[in-house]
């Protein structure tokens, strides 16, 4: 019987094998280290450079815009997120005045795509705005295009925007909800309002969620600037 006080042997041995152990993997570990710092480093910006010449490459027009405006998307319009490297909008239908049309067909002009409905209150305080941001700014090169998402009640949305005085704004709606559907599925738009800052090649140049004051001396600037020199 083993008295438990006695000692178990020399553990020296197993101190220089756990050396041998663990000194090995140390340096698999600091290896590692150095290849994903080589990765984030060099391989990531690699990547980027082949994500901007790609940005530059299909939408060479809002790519330039969206240098311009960069700086200026502050006081009123600092919650717009003006993307360095903009992208193809998805070319969302809807309807103007029961027409059928898309995003497509305002290729040529930058526009600021809008999504609203008449149960969305931030989105009927944010209306007077867009309507005399049109009457300021619109003209053949910037339109406003405000679509509303209503799905019943039909007539609301012409009543509600006549009610208001709205004057400017041509009608736009998306009746079916297709249009609003496609958008959050693809993550771009998660609540109303939502607005686009879409350009003259069909890019997506920026986006805002949430209202804004759209008639502000910031965004009078902002739009001006995307103007064609």
């Amino acid at each position: 019987m083993t008295d438990e006080h006695e000692p178990q042997g020399d553990p020296a041995p197993m101190r220089a094998i756990s050396r041998r152990l663990i000194l090995p993997l140390v340096f698999i570990a600091a290896a590692m280290v150095a290849a994903a710092s080589w990765f984030v480093l060099y391989g990531m910006k690699g990547g980027g450079s082949k994500e901007a010449a790609t940005s530059a490459a299909e939408c060479p027009v809002s790519t330039a815009i969206a240098a311009k405006l960069a700086p200026l998307a502050t006081g009123e319009l600092a919650a717009l997120a003006i993307h360095s490297r903009p992208r193809p909008m998805p070319d969302v239908a809807f309807a103007q005045d029961g027409a059928a049309t898309s995003v497509a067909a305002f290729k040529g002009r930058t526009i600021l795509l809008n999504f609203w409905a008449t149960w969305c209150a931030p989105c009927r305080e944010e209306m007077p705005a867009l309507d005399r941001l049109q009457g300021a700014a619109g003209d053949g090169s910037f339109s406003v295009v405000a679509v509303n998402i209503d799905t019943a009640r039909l007539d609301r949305p012409k009543s509600f925007l006549s009610g208001i005085g709205v004057k400017n704004l041509a009608f736009y709606s998306d009746a079916s909800g297709k249009a609003f559907q496609m958008l959050q599925q693809s993550g771009k738009l998660v609540g109303l309002p939502t607005s686009f800052l879409v350009g003259p090649d069909s890019c997506e140049i920026a986006v805002i969620a949430g209202p804004a004051k759209w008639d502000s001396a910031d965004a009078m600037a902002l739009i001006q600037a995307t103007a064609p020199k």
